[in-house]
């Protein structure tokens, strides 16, 4: 029995309204070709200025991620696609078997510029055929991925060639088209960017590209379920959650670019960033005109679309930026629950502490505090909520990241910001509170 269910029953048990410690235990546009860039370590931060591709244009970062290595042979750019299964982390503490591209979900970021031929083997190391979709891509018919429409699927063990001119710049994504839900519920999704040869629009600082999904994970389980069509518990940017997902770092007044891509079985995402206002200034599909962008500070990702926004941060600080979905900030045990909120429940914990003396109610207060609770929980899983910050737990998980806006970003991310004296919401003082006129009796 997983931990929700645990929880359900236990909660029906003692009317609805008990648990115990004991039992939660069991229970923005421009281009190039130079090197690619390697993995981040989250502890180390993302690199304190992005390398260029071009004059104009910075290289994307892929947080927690990696860009696919491409060589030239003759006038060709060439890279390698490998699928296999392998342990993925979401997190500390919370590993499953996946599959991706390389040992990687999403796989390496492809990144290429306008009118480059491009020839991607895939090799399959998979148990079942597969295929690769270049999604949004405009290319040759017979290259497009299809199982059974456009190709043969490539056998476990073989390797198959796709080769393409990059004839629009823009952002895509990549994926099967082979059982394709088993596929990508278990992690087979990846990103391409494709920068204009003539750079377009106000020049960006940082270029930044996160894939958005959600996975079934039961608490204890080896692997995602991919036969899930409606209650996703582990929500993620790179298939990481938080607080497994590397800071975006930016310097205030630069100009930023997220790339946003939404893989996801069932569910679209509405990215809400703080602080910042921003312009949606390209889709999957092409460009939007500078008169037809308007502001805004969420930005919907439907499923198997791309949105992608700039910005300039104007503050300096740690920034929050998560999907608005409130149940995609939580994780594993955020949801499925008998509802709490309210239940009188002044001398149950004295009664059933005469029968189990770790015996404790919960959640008839609110869930705000889960996180804090430093209880046991079974193995491969995460507490309900969030990880530690500078002013406590945060409150917020899954599909959350911190945007870390810094007037000196060479600094790197690795510690929190400075808050100037003042500038920090705290307790009223009592004499103001009169001064101004304010009564809380």
């Amino acid at each position: 029995m997983d931990r929700r269910r645990f929880i359900k029953a236990g909660s029906m048990l003692a009317a609805g309204a008990v648990l115990t410690k004991s039992t939660l235990a069991r229970a923005q546009d421009e281009a190039g070709g130079p090197e690619p860039l390697g993995d981040r370590d989250a502890a180390e931060g993302v690199p304190s200025r992005a390398p260029r591709i071009t004059n104009e244009q910075p290289h994307v970062l892929t947080p927690n991620g990696a860009t696919l290595p491409l060589r030239t042979v003759g006038n060709v750019r060439v890279g390698h696609l490998i699928a296999s299964s392998f342990e993925h982390e979401f997190a500390p503490g919370l590993k499953a078997q996946c599959w991706g591209y390389n040992h990687r979900t999403p796989g390496p970021t492809l990144e290429a510029v306008e009118g480059e031929r491009l020839r991607i083997y895939v090799t399959n190391r998979l148990s079942e055929p597969t295929t690769v979709h270049w999604h949004g891509v405009i290319l040759p018919n017979g290259m497009d991925g299809v199982a059974g429409l456009t190709q043969r699927a490539i056998p476990p063990g073989e390797t198959f060639m796709y080769e393409f001119t990059a004839r629009y710049p823009g952002t895509f994504m990549y994926h099967p088209h082979f059982d394709e839900m088993t596929q990508i519920a278990l992690g087979m999704t990846g990103m391409i960017v494709v920068h204009p040869r003539r750079a377009r629009g106000p020049r960006v600082q940082r270029d930044f590209v996160l894939m958005t999904h959600e996975w079934r994970l039961d608490v204890g389980a080896r692997r995602p379920d991919p036969l899930e069509m409606t209650d996703f518990n582990v929500l993620t940017f790179n298939s990481r959650t938080f607080p497994g997902t590397e800071p975006l770092l930016m310097g205030r007044g630069e100009r930023v670019r997220i790339r946003f891509g939404n893989l996801s079985p069932m569910s679209h995402h509405p990215i809400h960033l703080h602080g910042m206002s921003f312009a949606t200034t390209a889709t999957d599909g092409g460009y939007i005109p500078r008169s037809a962008q308007v502001p805004n500070t969420t930005v919907l990702v439907p499923v198997g679309s791309t949105r992608v926004i700039e910005f300039v941060p104007e503050q300096s600080g740690d920034w929050a930026m998560h999907c608005h979905m409130t149940h995609h900030v939580m994780t594993q045990m955020g949801h499925g629950i008998p509802n709490m909120i309210g239940t009188q429940t002044s001398d149950l914990d004295t009664r059933m502490r005469r029968i189990e003396p770790r015996y404790m109610t919960m959640a008839q207060d609110g869930m705000g505090s889960m996180g804090e609770m430093k209880m046991p929980i079974p193995k491969n899983s995460l507490p309900m909520r969030g990880g530690p910050g500078p002013f406590g737990n945060i409150d917020m998980g899954g599909m959350f990241t911190i945007l870390k806006v810094r007037d000196s970003p060479m600094k790197g991310t690795g510690l929190w910001y400075s808050h100037p004296q003042g500038t920090v919401a705290g307790p009223a003082d009592a004499s103001q509170m009169r001064a101004d006129g304010i009564e809380t009796t």
